[in-house]
């Protein structure tokens, strides 16, 4: 038996969750004086509301190694290999506190992944994981099948200010875009697990539509890419740019994926960014 575990920053559907008998951690939100579990505690429209009256930028805690061990503890006894996909560990300590309370299950088969991705290209991972491991197949091949796919990724997004990600200190090298942040609309990538400057545009229109024309250039025709849209209360433009693509590659049925507060806090609201698979 194979048990998949992974975090809130998956951004999964309960939908999805509930049909691969997922378990998903939550990541740790902290607004002022308040603390909550993501996906438990809060949501994404209390976050927002809550940061229109935040005194100060809120901050994320990856999930504590106890989260886990809790978990572990009560697989333990089930004869279960246990598959731990999270985040890239240049952006989350997530990876890390798996590791730690792997540490007191040596009579546990756990294999923690990092994905070196965060949101949709991790949900599609996951999923994928999940579909796997129903079909039988063995742990060792999906482990291989996940570290394959990992460095044929391609994260193409946009926000509407750099600032969150200045300020939350994962703007990586897409730092040397700051003193011209007035002037444009850059395109960001994520890129060895950290975001990057890939493009700058004049306007957001302008950065829109050459998301979309990247999009058509590296996605292999007639290969599946699992293409996937994300957003952080841009549910409009993330309806129009997978209406766009699905048209544009004629691939049906591209999912969208909302944003969770531990990203909005280090991106922003107004993400929008698409993801696919070389």
């Amino acid at each position: 038996m194979i048990q998949i575990i992974t975090d809130t920053t998956a951004v999964l559907s309960k939908e999805d969750i509930k049909k691969y008998n997922l378990i998903v951690i939550p990541q740790i939100i902290h607004i002022d004086e308040e603390t909550y579990l993501e996906g438990l505690e809060i949501d994404v429209p209390k976050f927002l509301e809550k940061l229109k009256t935040a005194k100060n930028l809120p901050k994320t805690a990856a999930p504590p190694p106890e989260l886990f061990a809790k978990e572990f503890a009560r697989l333990k006894d089930n004869q279960t290999t246990i598959l731990c996909i999270h985040p890239s560990a240049e952006v989350s300590g997530t990876v890390r506190s798996a590791t730690i309370a792997a540490q007191n299950f040596s009579d546990l088969d756990i294999r923690i992944i990092d994905t070196r991705l965060i949101a949709s290209p991790l949900a599609t991972l996951v999923l994928l994981a999940a579909q796997w491991a129903q079909e039988g197949v063995e742990a060792d091949e999906i482990v291989c099948r996940i570290h394959e796919m990992i460095p044929r990724c391609q994260v193409f997004f946009m926000v509407d200010t750099l600032e969150y990600l200045a300020k939350g200190g994962r703007i990586g090298g897409a730092s040397a875009l700051l003193g011209s942040v007035l002037q444009i609309k850059p395109i960001l990538t994520f890129k060895d697990g950290r975001v990057e400057a890939f493009e700058k545009e004049r306007t957001y229109k302008r950065a829109f539509e050459r998301m979309i024309q990247i999009t058509e250039e590296r996605i292999e025709k007639g290969k599946e890419s699992y293409l996937s849209i994300m957003h952080a209360g841009a549910q409009d433009q993330a309806q129009e740019l997978a209406d766009r693509l699905s048209s544009k590659l004629s691939i049906s049925n591209i999912p969208i994926y909302e944003m969770p507060p531990a990203i909005i806090t280090h991106a922003g609201p107004g993400i929008l960014g698409i993801a696919f698979f070389r």
